[in-house]
Formats: structure tokens, C-alpha cells, sequence
């Protein structure tokens, strides 16, 4: 009997140590072993109007550009401009040797007298043979004779006078003046220069800079869409004086002064199939320079039904499809896939996949999975969407 007590009690020892973790883990509770759920924020989607809008590259253009010429030939004198100042129209900028001209305006002067003086001549034989003809005192012939040298006289006097005034022009041409209001650029020719030798000369450019154009363009097939969905009723036409233009400066900040669109081309570009926009800008401080690389965003219809969330709610999967998780009533995160639109100020606009009434999560993404209870931080909360004014 004694020699299996050992034995009996190294068996009951056993079952102690395999009892006690066991029932270690029956006192545990489940509120203990339960994760808390993760909390989110959440966007609740909402229906509103949403101007659409397409953001385009382009560059910036003068209204205006003249090419100042030289319209005579002659010898440069003096440029009367500074370099890069603002002229106005009829301003002085150069100035070219008038002495030949101004000896070309005085004979031209003088024929025109020789002829006033011949015409006057003739006038008189012609007054004179028309009172002898009344009494027969010369023949018909000489009458006629006189009367057709006074009118020979006569054209010779009108001759003189086209000659007179094109020597005046040449005359004036002499000083060299602006056609048009700008900025004028760096002078083309110097002091001693002889311009206008059996061309036309350049001899600067005026720009007007204020205000100022930017021509965009849009693929024909971006502005098919627009068209089909303006015809389907999807979208409602801005009108060409509401149409809103917002320029994209080169650090990706908006331009200060709003523009508006004047018109797009009536034909499209055959070798990139694409079609002109031009839109217009104040340009008081002249920020804007001629041939600079910019963007303009134009609102070209607009969404009465929109519907917009910001860009961090959306998602990928492996594929590339944009996807949101959701809220459901019963705090626990669905996932759905959605048809995006355009980029709206940090926004997507969404035209298929969600509703009224959807609460979008926006932050936490990152924490959970569909399936999974979520606390949600700021049910209700959401943030107003871009645009409001629908310009009606």
C-alpha cells in the first residue's frame, strides 16, 4: 500500500497543474478579450449644385501685338522710347531723316501751284470763248478746244494735289509713332541704321498686356461628353457671360482676379484633334506675360443633382476601381466601388454609387476593413461642398 501512495500522488499533482490554467481561463470574462471598436470619421453625402469644371493647359497671349515698321526709307536718327516702358497710341518712337521727304513735299508743293496757275489760265480762255461763240466771233472748234483744256487743267490741279498729299504722308512717315496702346520691347535697329530699303523694317513690338488672353485647349472627345450629357438634361449649360475662368499660376496657386470665357474656336486642330478656349484676365500689376505656361480651370456647365467627396475617401483596389468604405446603421464598415468624375477643388465628384443619406468614411481608413465594428467620432458632419454659386 505504502509503495503506490508516491505514485498516486505524483498523479494527482499532474492534474492540478493541467486544472489550474484551465480554470484560469474560465474565470476570464469576454469584455476582456474583446478589441475596442476603432473610430472613424465619416462624411454624410448630401445632393447639391456643383459647378463642373475642367482644368486645361494652355498659355498666356497679348490681345493686341503690332509690329512697328519702318514705312520709308531712310536713315535712323534717333530712337525718342525707352526699352520695355508703356507707350500710348500716336506716342513718338523713332524718328528717320525727313530732309529728302521734306524736299519731295515742297516740289510737290510747287507743281500743285504751276497747275492751280495753268488751270487758271485755261479758265479764263474758256470763259472768254464761251461769250464769243454767242455771237459767232470764233468757230465751234475753238470753243470746244478751250473747254477741254480747262478740264485738262482742271485734273492737273487734283494730279498735283494726290502728289502733294503723298509727299505729306512719306513726310510724316519720317517720324515713327505707336498704332497701338502696350508695352514696347527692346528697339530692333540703332542710331545710323538705314530701314526700309525695299522693306518694311522692324524696328519694335508694342503688346497690350491689360487685359490679357489665355488659350486653352480641350479634346474634342471631353467636349462630345459635355455636349451629350448637356442634351441628356445631366447637366445645365452656363451661359457664355457667367461662364467663370480661374487661372493656375506655374506654384499651383489660384490667380487673384477672376477671368471669364470669351469664346472656343469654330474648327478643330488636325494634328492633335483638340479645339481653342479663350478665356480673359485682368492684368493690372502686369503679372501675366506673353508665352507663359499656365492652366485655367472654366466652368462649363453645371450638376443640379451633384453629389462630392473629398479626395482621401477614395480608395483602389489591385485593379486600379475607385472604391469607398461606408458606414451602415449598425456601425459596422461596408465596401463599395463608385464612378468618379472630375477633381473639384480637393473633391471628387461622383456620379454613380452613393446616395443621399451615406455616411463616407474620411479618416481611419487605414484602421479598419469591411466587416468591422467601428465607433463613429462625427456622425452627420459634413463638409461643404465647392461649389454654391450657380451663377443663376
Amino acid at each position: 500500500m505504502f509503495s503506490s501512495s508516491p505514485v498516486r500522488l505524483r498523479a494527482l499533482l499532474a492534474l492540478l497543474v493541467v486544472a489550474l490554467p484551465l480554470s484560469a481561463c474560465k474565470d476570464s470574462t469576454p469584455d476582456e478579450e474583446q478589441t475596442p471598436p476603432s473610430a472613424v470619421s465619416v462624411e454624410t453625402v448630401r445632393v447639391e449644385a456643383l459647378a463642373i469644371s475642367t482644368e486645361l493647359n494652355g498659355r498666356i497671349l497679348a490681345p493686341r501685338t503690332a509690329e512697328v515698321r519702318a514705312r520709308v526709307a531712310g536713315v535712323v536718327l534717333k530712337r525718342v522710347y525707352r526699352e520695355g516702358s508703356d507707350v500710348k497710341q500716336g506716342d513718338v518712337l523713332f524718328r528717320i531723316d525727313p530732309a529728302p521727304f521734306q524736299a519731295d513735299y515742297d516740289s510737290a508743293r510747287a507743281s500743285l501751284a504751276k497747275a492751280e496757275a495753268n488751270r487758271y489760265q485755261a479758265r479764263l480762255q474758256d470763259e472768254r470763248y464761251r461769250e464769243l461763240i454767242a455771237i459767232n466771233a470764233v468757230s465751234r472748234q475753238d470753243h470746244d478746244n478751250a473747254r477741254a483744256a480747262f478740264m485738262q487743267a482742271d485734273a492737273a490741279v487734283a494730279e498735283a494735289k494726290a502728289a502733294l498729299e503723298r509727299a505729306r504722308l512719306n513726310l510724316s512717315y519720317a517720324t515713327v509713332t505707336a498704332p497701338i496702346s502696350g508695352r514696347i520691347g527692346r528697339a530692333l535697329v540703332t542710331e545710323g541704321a538705314l530701314v526700309g530699303q525695299n522693306e518694311s523694317t522692324p524696328l519694335a513690338t508694342i503688346q497690350q498686356l491689360d487685359p490679357i488672353h489665355a488659350d486653352v485647349t480641350q479634346s474634342t472627345r471631353e467636349l462630345n461628353a459635355l455636349r451629350r450629357a448637356l442634351r441628356a438634361g445631366e447637366l445645365q449649360q452656363v451661359g457664355q457671360d457667367q461662364a467663370g475662368a480661374t487661372l493656375i499660376q506655374d506654384d499651383g496657386t489660384p490667380y487673384p482676379l477672376p477671368g471669364k470665357l470669351l469664346f472656343s474656336d469654330i474648327s478643330v486642330d488636325p494634328s492633335t484633334g483638340q479645339i481653342t478656349l479663350r478665356s480673359e484676365f485682368p492684368n493690372p500689376d502686369l503679372d501675366l506675360l506673353p508665352g507663359s505656361f499656365i492652366r485655367v480651370r472654366l466652368d462649363q456647365a453645371i450638376k443640379q443633382q451633384g453629389i462630392s467627396v473629398p479626395q482621401r475617401a477614395i480608395l483602389r483596389d489591385s485593379a486600379g476601381q475607385p472604391r469607398v468604405l461606408l458606414v451602415d446603421a449598425e456601425q459596422r464598415i461596408q465596401e463599395r466601388s463608385v464612378v468618379l468624375g472630375a477633381v473639384q477643388n480637393d473633391r471628387w465628384i461622383v456620379s454613380q454609387g452613393l446616395a443621399p443619406g451615406d455616411r463616407v468614411v474620411v479618416e481611419g481608413l487605414q484602421h479598419v476593413t469591411p466587416g468591422d465594428q467601428v465607433r463613429v467620432d462625427n456622425a452627420g458632419k459634413h463638409t461643404p461642398s465647392i461649389v454654391q454659386n450657380t451663377g443663376q
